[in-house]
C-alpha cells in the first residue's frame, strides 16, 4: 500500500525507484572519475547531489583525497577542501571532514602540507607521502564507512585519472576506493580539449583488469554545438567499448559554480556590470589560495572584478586586494620583483584602498619572519609597509570559525555581523598605532590605518556576508564620487538558485534512469 501511494505521488519513474529503494533500507553509491584533472567531475558530482537532495534523499558527497589550495574550516575547527564544501551545500548539509578525509595543500618544490581528518600532520614530499599509502587507505576507508552509515546515498568523486599507471599501486582515491565502496564508476571526459573518445578508450584500456568491471558508463562533458553531430561517434565508440555513454553535457553559460582549480579566476570580469561600477583588482599571486573569497564581489552588478598579475593590468581601480597564499614570503618576494610594491604605495597615496585577506594581510605589514622555516628556508622578508604590523610564522595552525561585529568602513554608521573562518600559520602583532576592524578585535584578527587607505584581516568569507559587502562597496562608491546603492542582495539565495540550475542542467543532459539503475535501484 505504501509503495502504491508512493508510485502515484512521485513525479517520474526514477524518482519513485530511488525513494522506494531507500524505504527498504539499502544505502547506495556512485562514483565519478575522470580522464584527467579539470574535466568536470566535482561539478557533475555536485549536480547529482542536488538532484537527489531535491527528491528527499539523504545524500552526502565524498572524496578520499583532494589536492587544492582552496579550503574551509568546519564548525568543529577542522580543515577540508572547498569542492566538498560546495557538494555538501548541494546536499543541504553542513561540511563534515569525513567527506574529504585527506587534503593535500601544495607548498611548492614537490611538497605538500598533508591534512588528515581536518588536522595538519606535516609537510611531505610526494615520495614520502606515497610511502604512507597503507595507513592513508585505512583512514579514508574508515571515513567512508562512517559517512555511509549515516546517509542513504553517497556521491563519490575521484581525482585526476585512474589511468595513471605509475600511481595505481598506491591509489587511495580512484579504483581502489570504488572497489571498497562497491560503487559503480562513471568516467567523465572533456570534449572541449579535443580527443575525448581517445581519452575514454585509453582510460578503459589502462584501468587494471580487476577494476575494469566497475566502469559502468561514460559522460562527455563541455560539448558545444549540435549534439546530433556527435551521435555517429558515440555509436561507433559503443562498438569499441562495451560501456554506454550516458549523456553529453553541454557547455553551460550563466551558471556560477564553485571551482577548486582557478576557473573563477580565469572567468572573472565576464559578467555584465553597470556603467558606474567600481573596479576592484585582486592580485593574482603565483600561489593564490581561497580565491573563492571574491566570488561574492563578482556577483554584484555594480562591481567590475579583475584578477591582475601585473600592475599595468589594474587600470583605474577603487580597490586592490591581496588574497590568501600558501607561501606568503615567496609570493611577497614575487610582488617586490613584479613592481607591485611601489605601485601599491602610490595607489594608496592617491586614495585607492589596499586590502589584504589572510596571507595578503601579512604582506601588508612591515615584515614577515619565518625563523623555523615553516614555509621554506628560514629568514625574514620585508613587507609592503602599508600596515603597522609584523608577522612571525610560528605556533600551531589557526583553524576556527569566526563570528564578530565589524565596523568597516567607519563612514557607514553602525556595525555589521559577519561570519567567516580563519585558516593560517603565523602570529601578527602591532608595531604602532592601528585602527581595529571591529569592537573588541585586535591585530590578531585584522587592522587598518585611520584613513582606511589600507586594511587587512585573517577572516575568510567576509565578502559573503551581505551587510558587510554592501557597506564595503558603498564606501568605495562614495570614495569614487558615486552614490551608494544601499541595497543588499542575498549571496546565499543566489548560490542556492545556481545549484538548482546546475541540477537541471544535469537532468536535461544525462540518462538519469540509467544512473539510478547503476546505483541498484
Amino acid at each position: 500500500m505504501k509503495l502504491a501511494w508512493l508510485r502515484d505521488s512521485c513525479l517520474n519513474r526514477y524518482e519513485y525507484r530511488i525513494i522506494s529503494c531507500f524505504m527498504s533500507g539499502q544505502a547506495k553509491s556512485i562514483m565519478f572519475q575522470g580522464t584527467g584533472s579539470g574535466v568536470g567531475k566535482s561539478i557533475i558530482a555536485a549536480a547529482l547531489c542536488r538532484v537527489l537532495f531535491r527528491m528527499g534523499v539523504r545524500v552526502a558527497p565524498f572524496k578520499a583525497q583532494n589536492m587544492a589550495l582552496n579550503s574551509f574550516v568546519t564548525a568543529d575547527g577542522r580543515e577540508m577542501g572547498r569542492a566538498q564544501v560546495y557538494q555538501a551545500e548541494a546536499c543541504g548539509l553542513d561540511p563534515d571532514v569525513r567527506m574529504n578525509p585527506i587534503l593535500l595543500k601544495p607548498t611548492g618544490d614537490s611538497r605538500s602540507q598533508v591534512i588528515v581528518m581536518g588536522r595538519p600532520v606535516d609537510h611531505f614530499s610526494a615520495r614520502d607521502y606515497y610511502a604512507c599509502h597503507r595507513q592513508h587507505t585505512e583512514t579514508v576507508r574508515r571515513a567512508y564507512d562512517s559517512l555511509a552509515a549515516d546517509f542513504e546515498a553517497i556521491v563519490i568523486e575521484g581525482a585526476g585519472s585512474p589511468a595513471e599507471i605509475n600511481l595505481q599501486a598506491t591509489d587511495i582515491v580512484n579504483m581502489n576506493m570504488a572497489s571498497h565502496a562497491r560503487s559503480p564508476v562513471i568516467v567523465v571526459g572533456d570534449i572541449d580539449r579535443g580527443g575525448v573518445f581517445a581519452w575514454l578508450k585509453g582510460t578503459w584500456d589502462l584501468v587494471p583488469d580487476r577494476h575494469r568491471h566497475l566502469i559502468r558508463g561514460f559522460i562527455i562533458n563541455k560539448f558545444r554545438g549540435d549534439v546530433s553531430l556527435l551521435q555517429p561517434g558515440v555509436e561507433q565508440f559503443a562498438r569499441m567499448v562495451p560501456v554506454p555513454v550516458l549523456g553529453v553535457m553541454p557547455w553551460f553559460e550563466g551558471i556560477e559554480v564553485d571551482q577548486e582549480d582557478g576557473c573563477f579566476v580565469r572567468s572573472s570580469g565576464a559578467a555584465v556590470c553597470e556603467e558606474d561600477a567600481v573596479r576592484i583588482c585582486v592580485v593574482h599571486l603565483p600561489r593564490i589560495s581561497n580565491f573563492t573569497d571574491f566570488a561574492p564581489l563578482g556577483f554584484e552588478h555594480d562591481v567590475d572584478l579583475a584578477f591582475c598579475r601585473s600592475p599595468d593590468q589594474a587600470g583605474r581601480c577603487s580597490c586592490i586586494i591581496i588574497p590568501g597564499t600558501k607561501a606568503t614570503r615567496r609570493d611577497l618576494e614575487w610582488m617586490h620583483r613584479s613592481g607591485w610594491t611601489g605601485y601599491l604605495t602610490e595607489a594608496a597615496a592617491r586614495g585607492v584602498m589596499i586590502a589584504g585577506i589572510c596571507g595578503g594581510y601579512q604582506m601588508l605589514g612591515l615584515e614577515v619572519k619565518d625563523p623555523d622555516g615553516i614555509e621554506g628556508p628560514p629568514g625574514t622578508s620585508p613587507g609592503l609597509g602599508l600596515l603597522p604590523v609584523s608577522t612571525v610564522m610560528a605556533g600551531r595552525k589557526e583553524l576556527s570559525q569566526v563570528r564578530a561585529e565589524v565596523l568597516m568602513p567607519p563612514m557607514i554608521p553602525g556595525t555589521v555581523q559577519i561570519n567567516g573562518y580563519e585558516i593560517h600559520m603565523g602570529r601578527t602583532s602591532a608595531e604602532g598605532k592601528f585602527m581595529p576592524i571591529g569592537p573588541g578585535l585586535d591585530e590578531g584578527t585584522g587592522a587598518a590605518v585611520h584613513d582606511l587607505s589600507a586594511w587587512g584581516t585573517y577572516i575568510h568569507g567576509i565578502f559573503a556576508c551581505d551587510g558587510f559587502r554592501r557597506d564595503f562597496l558603498d564606501f568605495l562608491r562614495i570614495q569614487s564620487g558615486m552614490k551608494p546603492v544601499e541595497r543588499s542582495r542575498s549571496w546565499r539565495k543566489y548560490r542556492d538558485e545556481q545549484i538548482d540550475s546546475l541540477a537541471a542542467w544535469m537532468e536535461q543532459s544525462v540518462d538519469m534512469g540509467a544512473i539510478t539503475a547503476l546505483m541498484g535501484l
